[in-house]
C-alpha cells in the first residue's frame, strides 16, 4: 500500500514539470557537464551525478569532477560523500538516494538533470526492475556492507568454480554469461542466495511485466528526454589525450600519490591491495601502480619511466573506457527492444568551435518544444534493426580453445583473423580437412588487437570502432546506427 501511494504522488508531482527528466549520456570528454549546467541555468534545473566514481570523497581530478566554481553556477548532487574506504556502495544505494532527490525537484518545479557516465546508475533510474536488492537485503537483516563483502569473497573465487556454482542453481543464467565474466556471476549467485529464486526467473517474470521488456521492467518516467553526446573518433581520441595532459598540468601526479600513501600504501605492502571495487577501481590506479611503489632506491631515471609508461597507459585506458560506454548507450539504449524507452537525441560534439550552434542551441530548442508539447524540429534517433537483437548464446570454438558469449560477438569471431589464421594452421596439419586452401594475406596473421578479434577481446564487435554517428538535422527519427 506504501508503494503504490509513494508512486501516485510521484506522479502527480512530475506533472509539474516536462520533461519529467533530462539525462545527458555519452562518452568521457564529450562535454556532459557543461551542457548539465548550461540547460540547469537557463531552465531551474539541479543536477544529479550519475558516476560511481564521483560519489567518493577525493581524487577530484583523476575522476574529473566539476569545479567548485562550476558548482556556484548549478546545484549539483551526489558528489564526494561517500569514504573512499568503503568498497560497498551500489547502484540499488544510488538509486534510492537519486529518485528521493528527484521527486524533491519534483516537489519545487525543479528540473532533474542526470549527467554521468555510469550508464547503468542511468538505467536504474530510467527503468524499474522487479527485483529490488536493497529491500531484499533489509528483509533478510543483511546489511549493505554485507552484501559487498558476499560479493568480493565470491569475486575472488576462479570465474570456472563461479560458473560452475551457478549451473547448479541456475543453469540458463549460466549459459548466458562467459566464465570470465564473475561479476556477473556473483551477482546472480547473491541473488540466489538471498531470494532461493533463480536470477533467470527473475528476470523472465519482468519481461512479462506490463511495459517491460528483455532488459528491464517499464519506464519509470516515459516523457524523460535523454541526450547523446557523440564525437567523430579520432577528433575524440585527440580530445582525450589533451585531457589527460590537462590532468597532469593541474596535478594528477601528487594527488594520485598523496592518496596512495594515505589509502593504499598499508594495503600494498600487505599485499591486499584491491582495484575492483570502490574508488580504488578509477582509472589511473592500476596504470600508476608501478610508479607508486617503485622502491625509494629507483634513480630519477627509473622513476621517470615508470611515470611516462603510467601516462601512456592512461590515455590507452581512457580511450578504451570512451568506446565501452558508447557502445552502452547503442546496445541499452539504440537497440533496446520493445517501446518502453525513451526519446534519445544526438548531438555531435566533434566540433568544439561550433559547440553552442551543435549541441547548447539544438538541446534548449528540444526542451523547449518539450515544454510547449510540440514536435522538435530535430527528430530523436530511431536505432533500426533493434528486433534482431543480440542473443545472449553460448558457443565454444575448439579450434581456438575460447567460449564466446552472444550471436554477434559468435559472428565477429568466425571473421577475425585469428579463428582464420587457425584454420590454416590446422588444414596445413590435417590436409585432409580441406581447410589449408584458406586464403589468408600475410600482414593478417594473427593480431589480437586489431580489426575483429581485438574487438572481439575487448568485448567489442566491429560496429563499435567506428565512427558511426550523425546530428539530425532534419524532421522525423534519424538512423544513427547505418549511416
Amino acid at each position: 500500500m506504501m508503494a503504490a501511494s509513494s508512486v501516485s504522488v510521484r506522479c502527480v508531482l512530475r506533472r509539474a514539470t516536462v520533461p519529467s527528466l533530462v539525462v545527458i549520456l555519452g562518452a568521457t570528454g564529450t562535454g556532459k557537464s557543461k551542457l548539465a549546467i548550461e540547460v540547469g541555468k537557463r531552465l531551474k534545473g539541479e543536477i544529479i551525478s550519475a558516476d560511481s566514481m564521483q560519489v567518493y570523497q577525493g581524487l577530484d581530478i583523476i575522476t574529473n569532477k566539476v569545479t567548485a566554481e562550476e558548482r556556484a553556477q548549478c546545484r549539483h548532487h551526489m558528489i564526494s560523500f561517500v569514504d573512499p574506504l568503503m568498497s560497498s556502495y551500489t547502484v540499488v544505494d544510488f538509486r534510492n538516494k537519486a529518485l528521493a532527490l528527484i521527486d524533491d525537484m519534483h516537489s519545487r518545479n525543479k528540473l532533474p538533470i542526470i549527467v554521468g557516465g555510469t550508464n547503468y546508475y542511468i538505467e536504474s533510474l530510467l527503468w524499474r526492475v522487479l527485483l529490488d536488492t536493497g529491500q531484499e537485503n533489509k528483509d533478510h537483516g543483511v546489511t549493505g556492507e554485507q552484501a559487498g563483502d558476499r560479493k568480493v569473497e565470491l569475486e575472488r573465487l576462479e570465474g570456472a568454480e563461479l560458473h560452475k556454482r551457478l549451473a547448479k542453481v541456475d543453469p540458463k543464467m549460466a549459459a548466458m554469461l562467459h566464465p570470465n565474466d564473475k561479476r556477473k556471476i556473483a551477482r546472480s549467485l547473491q541473488i540466489h542466495e538471498k531470494t532461493g529464486v533463480p536470477h533467470s526467473l527473475w528476470l523472465e517474470e519482468q519481461r512479462e511485466q506490463e511495459g517491460g521488456d528483455g532488459l528491464g521492467g517499464p519506464l519509470r518516467y516515459p516523457d524523460a528526454c535523454i541526450f547523446w553526446l557523440h564525437a567523430d573518433l579520432e577528433a575524440l581520441d585527440k580530445r582525450l589525450d589533451g585531457r589527460v595532459d590537462e590532468m597532469l598540468s593541474a596535478g594528477l601526479i601528487q594527488e594520485l600519490r598523496h592518496f596512495h600513501i594515505r589509502y593504499n600504501q598499508q594495503k600494498v605492502q600487505d599485499e591486499s591491495q584491491d582495484y575492483q571495487h570502490g574508488i580504488f577501481q578509477s582509472i589511473g590506479f592500476k596504470e600508476f601502480h608501478d610508479f607508486l611503489t617503485a622502491p625509494e632506491s629507483s634513480s630519477q631515471q627509473e622513476k621517470d619511466q615508470l611515470r611516462d609508461k603510467g601516462i601512456e597507459a592512461l590515455k590507452i585506458a581512457t580511450k578504451r573506457y570512451a568506446r565501452k560506454q558508447n557502445k552502452w548507450v547503442r546496445n541499452r539504449f539504440l537497440t533496446r527492444p520493445g517501446d518502453n524507452i525513451p526519446a534519445v537525441y544526438g548531438l555531435d560534439v566533434t566540433d568544439v568551435s561550433r559547440w553552442e550552434e551543435t549541441v547548447l542551441n539544438p538541446a534548449l530548442q528540444i526542451l523547449s518544444c518539450l515544454r510547449k508539447g510540440e514536435e522538435p524540429a530535430v527528430g530523436p534517433i530511431r536505432a533500426q534493426g533493434a528486433e534482431q537483437r543480440n542473443k545472449r548464446s553460448r558457443h565454444s570454438c575448439d579450434l581456438c580453445d575460447k567460449v564466446i558469449i552472444g550471436d554477434l560477438e559468435w559472428t565477429a569471431h568466425l571473421k577475425s583473423k585469428k579463428h582464420h589464421y587457425h584454420l590454416r594452421k590446422k588444414g596445413k596439419s590435417d590436409p585432409s580437412c580441406g581447410l589449408s586452401q584458406i586464403p589468408i594475406p600475410a600482414e593478417e596473421i594473427p593480431s589480437e588487437d586489431t580489426g575483429a578479434a581485438g574487438a572481439e577481446r575487448r568485448g567489442e564487435t566491429s560496429q563499435d570502432s567506428s565512427a558511426d554517428t550523425r546530428t539530425a538535422q532534419t524532421n522525423g527519427p534519424v538512423d544513427l546506427l547505418n549511416p
